[in-house]
């Protein structure tokens, strides 16, 4: 496997996190959308990027000749909370959502070490989980409810 991130990884990766640190930004400023609020925008990107990242796991699992069944079960995870987390009233919405994917960058760790996705892939999703969970997480302290 690979020990550098190709550059479509690492450019869609970061601009994956636009609209983490735009709508975060517009939370805690108490700015619209073209008249529309950020919060349930955010909330809802938050929501699909989790989802997405129990998806990564997935996708490891099933291409792993051992396709443990844990696996499988804690790939649903991101999704389940993230969909919980959206019926969570503000600021929990924004904060639980914040609190998954820094937590999940972490819970990924395992895949690299076990030889499931490319080192590389487990920095990147630390970064990237990094600045989400915590563009969230001051969303959903900073900003007002």
């Amino acid at each position: 496997m690979t020990r550098t991130a190709p550059p479509a990884a690492l450019v869609l990766g970061a601009g994956g996190l636009i609209p983490f640190l735009g709508l975060s930004a517009l939370v805690i400023l108490g700015q619209s959308l073209l008249g529309v609020s950020p919060r349930p925008l955010l909330a809802a990107y938050g929501a699909v990027i989790a989802s997405f990242l129990g998806g990564l796991r997935w996708g490891a699992a099933a291409a792993s000749p051992e396709g443990r069944g844990a696996d499988y079960a804690v790939a649903v995870v991101p999704s389940l909370v993230a969909w919980a987390a959206l019926f969570a009233p503000a600021p929990w919405d924004l904060r639980a959502l914040g609190a998954l994917i820094l937590a999940w960058g972490l819970v990924d760790q395992d895949l690299p070490r076990r030889g499931l996705v490319p080192a590389w892939l487990g920095r990147l999703r630390l970064a990237l989980s990094g600045v989400a969970g915590l563009a969230l997480l001051a969303a959903g302290f900073l900003g007002s409810p």
